[in-house]
């Protein structure tokens, strides 16, 4: 046990295969076939992982190496998509079940080198533990909500509350009004002319990962299919199911002056490092724009990520994945990559999903 986390493996030096499990629940664990090594290494194959050259595997091929760790997690019957390419690997995404319904965000990723092994990997140990009831939404009522700019009863994008199950007892807040353009505690609703239109091709109940109280947790959620103006491909936007009434408000952001650029941080979740280059992945709304700094202390290094964009900016109301790279002054090693509320970032999830569009900014 070192820290908070279950380490076993990392032999040949250091830079052997690594299997890193969170002892809180659910047990989120990272496997690496190689650790990165650091700038003392002495000539030789132990200091060195595999070149990145080669042609991946096939869908099929990756799928059966993939099969074992699935089968072990008991996710053998889970939903696999195999269609990411990361160079000469390639990456296995399973999106298990749980109670009867499906999920998003709460991926098994393995990733499979072009050699046919097993290489990486990251996913939850254990299944999660049912908690509170709540009423839910109609999935009219649920893209409704998505698509309002947000006041003090609603729990949209642009609007005040988050997938957070109010405690019993507690009232809901109002909006912040830092966040109108107009009256107070109600923001105002850009004009039509300056909105943009994707099309809904399907909507799913089902869970979605949501950050609730620092913990990942599945939130009740309508999935929706959609597909943006001249894209080819569709994606998944998700919006909480539950009714707004049971939604806590998550803390007020600060008021930007009048004309003036807003800044704020960015949940950093996961990240990969090769050499002194550290590869930071996060998500948020398309139209902000994003930093990434890193301070090293010791055993850590501190990563921040900053979003900056325009008040009074009209933006399609979706969220995005990011990555940032940052240059340190040596290889990341044995070091611990943390956030700037001082919490262990993970190894970088591969298929990772979007986190709710309440999220996007």
């Amino acid at each position: 046990l070192q820290g908070e986390a279950w380490k076993a493996g990392n032999g040949k030096g250091g830079a052997g295969p690594l299997l890193t499990v969170d002892r809180q629940a659910p047990g989120s664990w990272t496997f690496q076939l190689y650790t990165p090594g650091t700038d003392n290494c002495k000539k030789g194959p132990a200091c060195k992982a595999p070149s990145a050259d080669g042609t991946p595997v096939s869908e099929a091929a990756a799928k059966k190496a993939a099969a074992p760790v699935l089968k072990a997690l008991g996710q053998d019957d889970a939903k696999l998509d195999a269609s990411q390419v990361m160079g000469a690997r390639r990456a296995v995404n399973a999106e298990p079940e749980v109670g009867g319904l499906p999920t998003y965000g709460w991926t098994t990723g393995v990733v499979v080198g072009a050699s046919g092994e097993v290489v990486g990997g990251s996913g939850q140990l254990t299944a999660p533990v049912k908690g509170d009831t709540y009423p839910v939404l109609k999935a009219e009522e649920a893209l409704a909500l998505l698509n309002s700019p947000g006041d003090g009863a609603r729990a949209g994008v642009g609007g005040c509350a988050g997938p957070v199950p109010l405690e019993e007892g507690t009232e809901q807040a109002p909006c912040d009004p830092s966040t109108a353009t107009g009256a107070p505690g109600k923001p105002e609703k850009p004009q039509q002319k300056d909105r943009q239109t994707i099309t809904v091709r399907d909507a799913v109940f089902g869970l979605a990962a949501h950050p609730v109280r620092g913990r990942q947790t599945l939130v009740p959620s309508w999935l929706f299919e959609v597909r943006a103006p001249g894209a080819e491909d569709a994606f998944t936007v998700t919006y909480p199911a539950v009714d707004p009434k049971y939604l806590a408000s998550p803390a007020p952001s600060p008021s930007p002056s009048d004309g003036s650029t807003s800044s704020h941080d960015v949940p950093v979740s996961g990240w990969t490092a090769e050499g002194t280059e550290l590869t930071v992945h996060f998500s948020g709304g398309v139209c902000s724009d994003y930093d990434a700094t890193a301070k090293e202390d010791g055993g850590r290094v501190t990563v921040t990520v900053t979003a900056t964009s325009q008040p009074d900016q009209v933006c399609i109301m979706i969220a995005k994945e990011f990555v940032r790279t940052v240059t340190l002054d040596e290889p990341l090693g044995n070091r611990k990559v943390v956030g700037t509320d001082g919490k262990d970032i993970p190894l970088f999830k591969p298929g990772a999903r979007l986190p709710a569009p309440s999220s996007a900014r």
